[in-house]
């Protein structure tokens, strides 16, 4: 079991994950909240929120929680991992759309349903960039 703990990341920087998602979180919902106020088209809000919290995680998580698995900037790599970060938020919010979907579709209530999103998104994010975009 410490083999595992250890090659996912758990025993440090899942917590700096953790708060590295928090903080792009914040940026989506703050982003899609003030495009709101200020009348702009919900889709697009949503759109530019996530997409903000995207840029945002991967500024973050590439310098704090992946640094050391990150590769030099410029490089082919780098490029790899940036395409492949896009691409597992992009697994990230067909679960979350997904899971809203299905739990509307059920009768829950679409903010609980996007909680329940969240989590099982969150970590199903978290392990793709472990195990594959910066894996050890």
């Amino acid at each position: 079991m410490t083999g595992v703990v250890g090659r996912l990341g758990l025993d440090r920087s899942f917590a700096a994950y953790v708060a590295v998602s928090a903080a792009a979180l914040v940026a989506d919902v703050l982003t899609l909240d003030r495009l709101l106020v200020i009348g702009a088209d919900e889709r697009l809000a949503a759109a530019l929120g996530y997409s903000l919290g995207i840029l945002v995680h991967w500024l973050l998580a590439s310098r704090l929680v992946f640094a050391l698995e990150a590769a030099g900037r410029g490089s082919e790599e780098r490029r790899r991992q940036k395409g492949l970060f896009i691409l597992s938020a992009l697994v990230g919010l067909a679960l979350t759309t997904g899971i809203v979907g299905a739990g509307t579709q059920l009768g829950f209530d679409p903010r609980l349903a996007k909680l329940f999103a969240i989590g099982v998104s969150f970590f199903a994010v978290w392990l793709i960039r472990r195990l594959y975009i910066f894996a050890r």
